[in-house]
Formats: structure tokens, C-alpha cells, sequence
């Protein structure tokens, strides 16, 4: 049985969700936890290991990423750290040609974005970008859907994403821009991602909108909602929280002046051919049946819907009555997707495999939410010259 050693640089929780998928693999191949680098206690991340059914049996923890890198014999490195440092520690591993497993956004500024383009240049290395969307059975299906002109060529698309989760970006470290970027870089990173894989056109050029509506106010810098005199009967406190059935987003008032994030923002993205695209998210609606996250395709014979959140396909011609609905696969962590990601890194470590979510497209991603947070800022249309650069 092939062994492979793995080092983790920021154990986060997307690293803890990938990592059960790896050791779990259905390939014949024992994924060995060797070393994880970390700043905090590692009592604390072992509890998190023993929490998620990850094995820690033979790892050995550091505080310092170079030293894990200089002494340990690594088949692959997983970047979790806070989104502000991802371009930093990727660097150190392209450096050292290994191959990376990379959690998303791969840069959240500009400075960031061209430091990581040119490390990925000079490295070489294959890396997995954290796209499980890109590669959900869903995507799949629509893609080739397009392929074969179900609905002729396709000359518009509304996409979607209105999580019900919005809390998790208002209550907790997520709150601060610094570190997460904007909500571009957090979430239509991976929908601007899929829309591009499955058109196979170039973006040109885009413009993009945000706004904060609702989750704003006046309440004190710090707050935390345990200590609000309100905590009972805020419909985002953590009374009201769980009594609908939801879990506790974190400790921090959503309320307060120091709550960062826009909560709901649009891009519009024109392609080479001259079509365009409308991406919405949306990050304070709560009832689960609001929730959706997908996109309506328009082409010349029919159009082309589908939703996550319904596991569905749906095709209407608009020259024929009726309409075709097709059940999609969905199970498992984003759509299945992780597992798919799990299993690539596996057999990119291997040399078996090329990276399914290279990070091309994810420099691509990053750079159209940079751009589209410019153009937010500047009220205007940013050309999209990332093939020139």
C-alpha cells in the first residue's frame, strides 16, 4: 500500500474537513498526518483532530512553517491558515516544489495576488485549488449539457448564491476585512470559478456593486452578544438562533460599528463572444427554503436551470412546451465535491493525476473579485486584462 506524508500549515477548519477525506480514501493509499505548523496550543488542535476522525497518531507539531518544511519529507502540503496568509505560506511550499493543496481566496490583494502568480511561475508546482464546486457532479452535468448545445449556444446567465449561513461572516473572525478580503473573495470566488469552467469563454471585462444594508448599527465596537441587554430577543442573537434551528455563528454582535463585510453585492462580467453574466450573493436571508445557490442559463433554443439546493436540473425549449427535470447527486460536503478534491490531491501527490482546479483558474477567480471590488469602489467598468499580464 502506497504511503503518503502530508504537512498541514494552519490546521483551519476547511483543512479538518479535507483531511478525513484523504486518510478515508477508497485508492489503496494510507495518507499519513506527519506534521501540522500552527500558532496555537497543540492540545487544542489535537481535540479538533480527535473531533473531526483525523488520525494524529505520528504527527509532529511546529510553530514555525520553514523549519516543517526544511526537516520534514512531505508528499504534499495543505494550506488552512486565516485567508490573509494563504499567499504567504503558498509561496513557501511553490518554493519548494511540492505539491499544494491551497484553500481559497489564494490572495486577497492585489500585491498578493501578483507575489503568488509569480512563486507559481518560478515553482512549477501542481497545485489543488480549494474549487469543489467546479468539479460537483452538478457542474459536471450542466457543462456537458452546454457541450452538446442543449440549448443552443449560450447567450446570457443569471447566477445566484444566497446562503443561509450569512451569520458565519458577521459574528465571528470572519467580521474582519482585513483578513477575509471583501465577501467577493469569500464566496463568488468559487461561483465565477464554475461559471467560467463551464462557459470556456474569456471575462473581458466586468463592473460590480455592493451594499450594507442590514447588517450594520450603532452598538459598541467589541460587543459580544452575551453581553447585549437584547441577547433574548435579537432575531440574531443566540436565543433566536437556535430556537429556528440553527447553530450559533460565533460570539460577536452583528450589530456593532466595527461589523465589517457588505452584505449582498453584484457583478456583471462580459465574455470575448460579447454575452454576459450577472452573479448575485446575498448574506441575510435565514429561512433554509430562501437558501439557493446556482444559476439560470439562456441560450438561443431553451434555457438551462439549476440549483444546489434542489439538487435539480431543469430544462425548458422555448419553442416546446413542458419542461425536462433531472435529479443530480448531490451528497457530501459541497455538492461531493470535497471527496473529488480529496481523491485529486491524492493522486496529484501520487503523480498520477493534474490538479482538476488548477491555480490558474484560481488566480483568475481572485483576480475578477479584486477587480470587481475596484470597480465597486470606483463606480465604473474594469477591464479584465488578466491574459495580458
Amino acid at each position: 500500500m502506497r504511503l503518503l506524508n502530508v504537512g498541514v500549515i494552519g490546521c483551519g477548519l476547511r483543512v479538518r474537513a479535507i483531511l478525513p477525506l484523504l486518510q478515508k480514501n477508497d485508492q489503496g493509499v494510507t495518507v499519513v498526518l506527519r506534521a501540522i505548523c500552527d500558532v496555537r496550543d497543540p492540545e487544542q488542535i489535537k481535540q479538533e483532530l480527535e473531533k473531526a476522525d483525523i488520525d494524529f497518531t505520528d504527527t509532529r507539531f511546529y510553530t514555525d512553517a520553514d523549519e516543517m518544511l526544511s526537516k520534514e519529507q512531505l508528499d504534499g502540503v495543505m494550506i488552512g491558515t486565516r485567508c490573509s496568509l494563504h499567499t504567504k505560506y503558498a509561496a513557501k511550499v511553490l518554493a519548494k516544489k511540492l505539491p499544494l493543496f491551497l484553500e481559497k481566496p489564494v490572495a486577497t490583494n492585489q500585491e498578493d495576488w501578483e507575489l503568488l502568480k509569480k512563486a507559481y511561475e518560478d515553482g512549477g508546482s501542481e497545485v489543488v485549488v480549494s474549487f469543489p464546486l467546479r468539479i460537483t457532479a452538478m457542474v459536471q452535468e450542466v457543462k456537458k449539457m452546454v457541450e452538446q448545445l442543449e440549448i443552443g449556444p449560450i447567450q446570457h446567465v443569471a447566477a445566484f448564491n444566497y446562503p443561509t449561513y450569512g451569520g458565519d461572516y458577521y459574528h465571528n473572525w470572519y467580521r474582519d476585512e482585513r483578513e477575509t478580503g471583501g465577501l467577493f473573495l469569500q464566496k463568488a470566488t468559487h461561483d465565477l470559478d464554475y461559471l467560467n469552467h463551464i462557459l470556456g469563454i474569456r471575462p473581458v471585462e466586468l463592473c460590480a456593486m455592493t451594499s450594507k444594508q442590514v447588517m450594520k448599527g450603532d452598538k459598541p465596537a467589541g460587543l459580544k452578544c452575551e453581553d447585549c441587554p437584547e441577547k433574548l430577543t435579537c432575531p440574531e442573537g443566540p436565543q433566536q438562533t437556535l430556537s429556528r434551528g440553527d447553530y450559533i455563528h460565533g460570539d460577536y454582535c452583528c450589530y456593532a460599528e466595527d461589523t465589517g463585510n457588505e452584505d449582498s453585492g453584484t457583478v456583471i462580467v462580459r465574455y470575448e463572444t460579447g454575452m454576459h453574466v450577472v452573479y448575485t450573493q446575498n448574506f441575510f436571508v435565514r429561512n433554509p427554503h430562501a437558501g439557493k445557490r446556482g444559476a439560470i442559463l439562456a441560450g438561443e433554443g431553451g434555457t438551462l436551470e439549476f440549483d444546489w439546493n434542489t439538487s435539480e436540473i431543469i430544462v425548458r425549449k422555448h419553442y416546446t412546451p413542458g419542461e425536462i427535470r433531472y435529479k443530480v447527486e448531490t451528497t457530501g460536503n459541497h455538492g461531493g465535491g470535497d471527496k473529488k478534491l480529496a481523491d485529486n490531491f491524492i493522486g496529484v501527490m501520487q503523480g498520477t493525476e493534474k490538479s482538476k482546479t488548477p491555480l490558474e483558474q484560481g488566480l483568475l477567480s481572485a483576480y475578477m473579485c479584486l477587480k470587481a471590488k475596484e470597480s465597486a469602489r470606483k463606480h465604473c467598468f474594469v477591464p479584465l486584462d488578466y491574459y495580458e499580464k
